[in-house]
This record gives structure tokens, sequence and C-alpha cells, in this order.
């Protein structure tokens, strides 16, 4: 019995430390903390921004961010409940609420506009493509089962291509499809920017991107219902400053180019060059962007039914 008392001590004692202990007044409130996990993307733009200009602190919250070097870990986080939020994509949430609402979309990160793509389709250097008779069978460097294959699916279609003329090459890793890419080793990938524009500036060519089919993509900002019950008041100031950091960057953005390069993954070919693309206001999924996505899984065999759109998208937080 004194060896369980002891035992206990010990793990109770560590519990303190790990937080601090209990009359620290250094820890924020935990009402007030959110942690988000994100990667290294352009994506997260509008988050360092905010830091960076005291917009959490000023609405009275903290937030830690918790990079993940892959999108599995990130979801890792999530399900472990080690984070309150996540940057994703639709797939994902739908493949979380499957069973139950689980996680619900706050905002939309980012998404095409017709001047600047969010993914491109692009070709190795000396491989030409000019009609989609010449992709026929060419795989396509993607990772499955995402939504990097949704958008490649949709792309290609809207293209031109039959769903049989379609060949894919699974390569999950983004980095790896790149270097693949402009090794040789690929013929053709689906990238993020600025990936797609150094595939170009590197001597690779476009074949298609989402300049003219902006409805397929786009990147968004997801809590976990726990946060959403014991925390709404942080997660509405949350996007309420990043909308104000989209402000920011939407009236002068490549003034915060040094950000995008010190807190991102941009290749130094184009670091120079590559203009800070518009981010969305004040905007969330729609029924129909979703529904798309639905309807895709369902026939890709992702879902046995369709995830409701009320289930997955919470709309009181966006004005």
């Amino acid at each position: 019995m004194k060896f369980k008392s002891v035992f206990r001590l010990i793990c109770l004692l560590i519990v303190i430390v790990s937080f601090g202990g209990c009359n620290s007044t250094k820890q924020p409130a935990p009402n007030n903390t959110l942690k988000i996990t994100l990667l290294p993307i352009i994506d997260v733009l509008p988050l360092y921004v905010a830091q960076e200009k005291g917009y959490f602190k000023a609405a009275n919250i903290e937030v830690v961010e918790m990079v993940a070097d892959s999108a599995k870990n990130q979801l890792a986080l999530l399900q472990a409940g080690a984070v309150d939020g996540i940057f994703t994509d639709l797939p994902t949430v739908a493949l979380l609420d499957r069973e139950s609402a689980q996680t619900k979309i706050v905002l939309k990160a980012r998404k095409a506009y017709p001047e600047f793509p969010h993914f491109r389709i692009v070709a190795t250097p000396g491989f030409k493509v000019n009609s989609p008779a010449d992709l026929a069978g060419v795989k396509i460097g993607i990772s499955q089962n995402t939504v990097v294959e949704y958008l490649t699916t949709r792309l290609l279609g809207d293209w031109g291509m039959t769903a049989d003329q379609i060949a894919i090459e699974q390569v999950p890793a983004i980095t790896n499809r790149f270097e693949m890419l402009m090794n040789g080793q690929l013929k053709a990938a689906l990238l993020p920017d600025p990936l797609g524009q150094a595939t170009i500036a590197g001597g690779g060519s476009l074949i298609v991107d989402d300049t003219k089919f902006t409805q397929y993509s786009q990147s968004i900002v997801a809590f976990n219902q726990t946060a959403l019950t014991n925390k709404p008041q942080a997660v509405q100031a949350f996007v309420q400053a990043w909308h104000k950091a989209v402000a920011d960057i939407n009236q002068n953005p490549n003034a915060y180019r040094d950000v995008l390069i010190k807190k991102t993954n941009v290749p130094p070919v184009v670091r120079g060059t590559y203009n800070v693309p518009k981010f969305p206001a004040n905007e969330i999924t729609t029924e129909a962007e979703w529904h798309d996505v639905m309807a895709w899984m369902l026939e890709k065999g992702l879902l046995k039914q369709a995830v409701r759109y009320e289930t997955a998208i919470d709309k009181q937080f966006v004005k």
C-alpha cells in the first residue's frame, strides 16, 4: 500500500510540474488558449501575421502553433486531443466526422483565384503537354485517397480527360513529389504553390491549374467539438484576429513576403519573385463545394454515406 501511495504522489507531482505548478501566474487561462496544428505552407500566413501584429494578444487569447512535418502527424495530434484546431482540407474533416460530429470547419483559409492558383498539375522539364490526349496513360504523382486525388480528378476532368485516361502514381510526400518531378522520375504531378511555380521556374511546364476551376481548391481551419463547446469566445476571437490579418495581407500582399519566406517552405528559386496571394475574407465552405467532395468520396468508397453539411461546418463564427 505504501508503494502505491508513493507512486500516486510521484504521478501527481509530474502532472503539476508539467503544467507549471498550481500557483503559476504565467500560464494563460485554459479557455483563452488555442493550440493549433499546421504545416509550413502558404495557407497559414494570416496566423503568423496576426501573431506578429499582436492581434491575438489584443483579443486576450494565446494561439500556440504546433508545426507538424506531415498531414498524418497533424491528424495524430488532433485525434490524441493534443490540439484544439487544425489547418486541413474537406476530405479529412469528412473522415473525422463520418460517425459523429468530432470536428467542425469555422473558416476558409485559402482558395484559388483567377490570378492566384492554389494547385497546379505540372510537367517535368522537357515533357510537353498540349492537350488531354498527350497526358492519357501518363502517371501523375499524387497522394491517393486525399484532397490531392480529388483535385487531380476534377481538374483533369474539367480539362477534358476521361476517368480511364487518368493514370496516377502514389507519392504522398509533397517534397518527394517535387524532387521526383524535377529529376525526371515523374512526368507530371499535382503540386501546391509555390512548388508549382518553382517547377515552372526550374524548366517544367504548366498542364492545368485551378485558376479557371476555383470551386475545387480550398484549405480550411477546423476545431474539435470540445474546443467549440468549452472555448467558443476564444474561437470567435481567433476568427476575428485572422480576418484582420487577411485584410492587411490583401491590402499590401508583398509587404508580408519576408514573413512568408521565414515561416513557410518557399523554394529558393522563387523567393524573390513569388507574389503573396490573396486570401478569402469572411468565407466558409459552401454547400455546393461540400456536396461535390462528398460525391467524390462516395464514388471512391471512402465513405459509406455522405456527411451532412451541418455536421461538418459551423457558420456562426464567420460574419
